[in-house]
C-alpha cells in the first residue's frame, strides 16, 4: 500500500491524506511570517520558503497525484484532486495576503521598501530607465505570434510576459499576441543607489528596491515600437520535474540522467501563475497553450515568484538599521566546536578508541566531520575510505578531500545517489570528477535510492585493520548543516563498523550480506524491527509495565507503522510523535488513539533529525534508542537504502533524550498540536522554545 492512499485505508478523515497534510505543513510555515516575535526579514524568508515548498509540491507531489487519478484502482479520485487544488489555491491566496498586508508594510515602516512604477519619483524613474536600457533591454527578445512564430518553449518556473498589442506590425498584419521571455541571468530584485533611494520623514536614509518585473512592465511599449500595449501580464508555468528513467532498460544510469536533465525544464505543465489583473482572454489563451484546466490557473496579487524575494533579504544592510529598534534578522549564531568531546589538538581516531562521539547540528559545528576525513586523507596508515553521497552541494570540501585521497593512492569507494531530486546535476558532476582520479564510483542499487549517510575509514594499527565510522541523520553538506537539525555519530565500535562495511560491500557487489549485528537496514530489517519494538512496548503495556514510545521524524505516512502505533496506544502505551511534516495518524480519537499525541515544531532551523525511543519496563536494559536517516514512510522503508543504529552508550543516549526529545515535548513557542480532524493548533506563543534553548546552551558552552 502506498502513502498516498493510506488515509482512506486506515479509515482516517480525508483531510489527512498525504497531499493535504503537506499543504497543512506549509500553513504552519506561513504562520511563522505572521509572528511579531520573529524578525522582519526572517518573516519574509518564511514567505519565500512557502513559495519554494509549493513549487516542489507541484513539480513532484502534484504530478504524482495526477498520475494516481489516471490509474484505475489507485483509490484517488478526480474529486480528491479538486479538493487538493482548492486547498492549494487557498494557501497561496493567504500567502500573498501575508506578503502584501503584513510583511511588506512592516518593512516599509523600517525604511525598507519595494518601489513600484507609480511610487517612484523622477530621479528613481530616470535611474530605472537607464538600467532598463543598458542592462535589461539588450537581453530581451519579444516574439510576436503568428503561423511562422509559434508559441515559444517556456521553461519550468521561468519569468515571462504575455502582451496584447493594438495596431499592425511592420508588415501590416494584426498579430495581437506577443511573448517576452525573461532570461534567468537577470537579477529579479535590484537595489536603488542610496543617492536616489530617498529618506523617510525624519531624514533617515531608506533602502529601496525595484523588482525586475516592474522595470520591464514600465518599458513594455519600448519593446514594441509602433504598437499599442493594450494589456499584459507576467506569467510562470510549473512543470513536472521528476526525472523518469527506466533503470532496468539503460546501460549507464549516469548518462541517461544527464540526458534527461536537458529536457526536465519542459515536462508536463501543471500550474499557471498570472497576476490578478491579467485579462481573462490572456489567461485562457495561456491555459490552452499549456493544455491546462481552469483549476490550474493561479491569479496572484504580486510577483509570480516570491522565492526571488530572497534576493532582497540578501541585499538589506543591517548596519543601516537603528540600534534602538528590533533586529531584522535572527541573532548571529556560530556553531560550537565540541571541544570537550573532540579536542582540536588531539587525533579524532585516538579519541574514538576511547568511545563514541555525538554531534548535534547546527548547534555544534559540522567541521569535525570535515576534519575527520581530512585527518584520514593525511594519515599514511589510512588505507581505505568509503562514503555515501546524497546531497553534498556543488561545492564540497568533503568531495575535494576524497579526490585528494585517491591522488595519494588510498582506496576510495563512493556511492553516489544520482537520483537525489534536484541535485542530480551536481552529483553527476562529482561522480565524473571522482572517477577521473581513480575513485571507485557506484550508483547504489537499481530501483532503490541510497539515502543512508555513511562514512567509513579503515586504518592499519599495530599490524591489524581497524575501522572508524561516521553515521548521520542528515546530508554531508556543510551549508545545510548550519540550517538543519541533525545528529552525527562517530564510532570505532567493532560490531557497528563491521555492519557499516557490510553495507558498503553490498552496495558495491550487489551480493547477499550476512545478517547485521546492530545496524538496521532498509529495505530488509528496518521496518520489521521498528514494528517489533512497537509490539514489545505494547506487550509491556498489556501487563501493566511502563510502556513509552517517542518518535521524532519528518513524516509519518507508512500504514504498517501507523497501525502498530495505534495498537500499542490501545494497549496502554503512552506515545508522543514529533512529526515536522505530513502525519497521517490522527491523535485524540476516543477509544482508538487516546494515548497518542502528535506535535510539529517549526522554528528557526529545519527539523531534520530522526530519533526513535522505546521503553518496555523500568530497568536499565528495558529501553532502546535509534538514530536513522529514514522517515517513517513506505518509500523510505521499502524503496530506499536506509540505516538506523542504536545508541548503546548510556550517557549519549541520555543526551539525545535530553536534547532531541524532552525539549520538543515541552516546547510552548514553536510547537503545533495535531487535532483529530487533521488541522493543527499552535500550542503557545510565549513559553519555551526547544531550538532557542539549545542555541543558548551551546552559545554558553562555547
Amino acid at each position: 500500500m502506498n502513502d498516498s492512499v493510506a488515509a482512506s485505508a486506515l479509515g482516517m478523515p480525508a483531510l489527512l491524506n498525504r497531499e493535504r497534510a503537506i499543504l497543512e505543513f506549509n500553513r504552519r510555515v506561513l504562520a511563522q511570517a505572521r509572528r511579531p516575535d520573529v524578525p522582519l526579514l526572517e518573516r519574509l524568508r518564511y514567505v519565500c520558503i512557502v513559495s519554494s515548498n509549493m513549487d516542489e509540491f507541484f513539480e513532484v507531489r502534484f504530478a504524482d497525484y495526477l498520475e494516481a487519478v489516471r490509474r484505475s484502482g489507485s483509490g484517488v479520485s478526480s474529486r480528491d484532486l479538486d479538493t487538493v487544488a482548492a486547498d492549494a489555491h487557498a494557501l497561496i491566496d493567504d500567502q500573498y495576503a501575508v506578503f502584501n498586508d503584513e510583511v511588506m508594510p512592516a518593512l516599509q515602516q523600517r525604511g525598507i521598501g519595494v518601489r513600484n512604477h507609480a511610487d517612484r519619483d523622477a530621479a528613481q524613474r530616470a535611474w530605472v530607465d537607464r538600467f532598463f536600457k543598458t542592462q535589461v533591454r539588450p537581453l530581451l527578445v519579444p516574439v510576436g505570434l503568428d503561423p511562422s512564430h509559434p508559441f515559444p518553449q517556456v521553461a519550468n518556473k521561468s519569468l515571462n510576459f504575455i502582451v496584447r498589442l493594438g495596431g499592425k506590425d511592420a508588415f501590416g498584419r494584426k498579430n495581437t499576441i506577443a511573448i517576452v521571455k525573461v532570461p534567468r541571468v537577470l537579477p529579479r530584485v535590484i537595489r536603488l543607489p542610496d543617492d536616489v533611494a530617498g529618506a523617510d520623514a525624519q531624514g533617515a536614509p531608506r533602502q529601496a528596491f525595484v523588482l525586475l518585473t516592474s522595470v520591464i512592465r514600465a518599458h513594455l511599449d519600448e519593446l514594441f515600437p509602433g504598437r499599442e500595449v493594450e494589456a499584459f501580464s507576467q506569467f510562470r508555468v510549473t512543470r513536472d520535474s521528476d526525472l523518469e528513467v527506466d533503470e532496468d532498460d539503460v546501460a549507464n544510469l549516469r548518462q541517461a540522467l544527464r540526458s534527461g536533465l536537458t529536457t526536465r525544464h519542459f515536462g508536463q505543465a501543471l500550474r499557471l501563475e498570472v497576476v490578478n489583473t491579467c485579462p481573462t482572454e490572456l489567461s485562457e489563451f495561456l491555459l490552452k497553450q499549456f493544455g491546462l484546466p481552469p483549476a490550474a490557473l493561479y491569479k496572484v496579487n504580486g510577483p509570480v515568484n516570491l522565492v526571488r524575494l530572497n534576493q532582497l533579504i540578501d541585499q538589506v544592510e543591517d548596519s543601516a538599521v537603528p540600534t534602538d529598534l528590533p533586529p531584522l534578522r535572527f541573532a548571529p549564531f556560530e556553531p560550537a566546536w565540541p571541544q570537550h568531546e573532540l579536542p582540536r589538538e588531539r587525533s579524532i581516531f585516538a579519541r574514538l578508541r576511547k568511545g563514541d562521539v555525538l554531534l548535534h547540528q547546527p548547534f555544534e559545528s559540522f567541521e569535525p566531520v570535515v576534519q575527520f576525513l581530512r585527518e584520514a586523507v593525511n594519515d599514511p596508515d589510512v588505507l581505505a575510505i568509503k562514503q555515501t553521497i546524497y546531497r553534498t552541494g556543488s561545492e564540497s570540501p568533503l568531495m575535494d578531500l576524497l579526490i585528494e585521497a585517491a591522488r595519494r593512492g588510498k582506496e576510495v569507494l563512493v556511492v553516489v545517489e544520482l537520483k537525489a531530486r534536484f541535485d542530480e546535476e551536481a552529483n553527476i558532476n562529482w561522480a565524473e570528477r571522482l572517477e577521473a582520479v581513480g575513485v571507485q564510483v557506484v550508483y547504489g542499487v537499481v530501483g532503490l535510492k541510497t539515502h543512508a549517510k555513511l562514512l567509513l575509514i579503515t586504518r592499519r594499527e599495530q599490524g591489524r585493520l581497524n575501522r572508524y565510522a561516521h553515521l548521520s541523520t542528515g546530508n554531508y553538506n556543510p551549508k545545510t548543516a548550519r540550517m538543519y537539525t541533525d545528529l552525527g555519530y562517530f564510532s570505532a565500535d567493532r560490531e557497528l563498523t563491521k555492519d557499516v562495511d557490510a553495507v558498503f560491500q553490498q552496495l558495491a557487489s550487489l551480493g547477499r550480506m550476512r545478517p547485521t549485528r546492530v545496524l538496521l537496514q532498509a529495505p530488509f530489517t528496518l521496518h520489521r524491527q521498528m514494528l517489533a519494538h512497537i509490539e514489545r512496548v505494547g506487550q509491556a503495556a498489556r501487563i501493566g509495565r511502563p510502556a513509552r514510545i517517542v518518535v521524532k521524524v519528518n513524516a509519518l505516512t507508512d500504514p504498517g507503522l501507523i497501525h502498530a502505533l495505534i495498537q500499542a496506544g490501545r494497549d496502554g502505551a503512552r506515545i508522543d510523535l514529533i512529526v515536522r511534516g505530513a502525519c497521517m495518524l490522527p491523535p485524540g480519537i476516543v477509544g482508538v488513539t487516546d494515548n497518542i499525541r502528535v506535535r510539529s515544531v517549526i522554528g528557526r532551523f529545519l527539523e531534520h533529525s530522526r530519533v526513535s525511543y522505546f521503553r518496555w519496563g523500568d530497568g536499565a536494559d528495558d529501553e532502546a534508542l535509534f538514530l536513522s536517516s529514514a522517515d517513517w514512510m513506505s518509500r523510505n522503508m521499502f524503496g530506499r537504502i536506509e540505516v538506523a543504529w542504536p545508541v548503546r552508550d548510556l550517557l549519549l543516549r541520555q543526551r539525545v533524550i535530553d536534547e532531541c526529545l524532552v525539549p520538543y515535548l515541552l516546547d510552548q513557542r514553536d510547537a503545533w498540536a495535531l487535532r483529530p480532524d487533521g488541522s493543527y493548533e499552535r500550542i503557545g506563543s510565549s513559553g519555551a522554545s526547544a531550538q532557542q534553548a539549545l542555541v543558548q546552551r551551546y552559545r554558553v558552552d562555547a
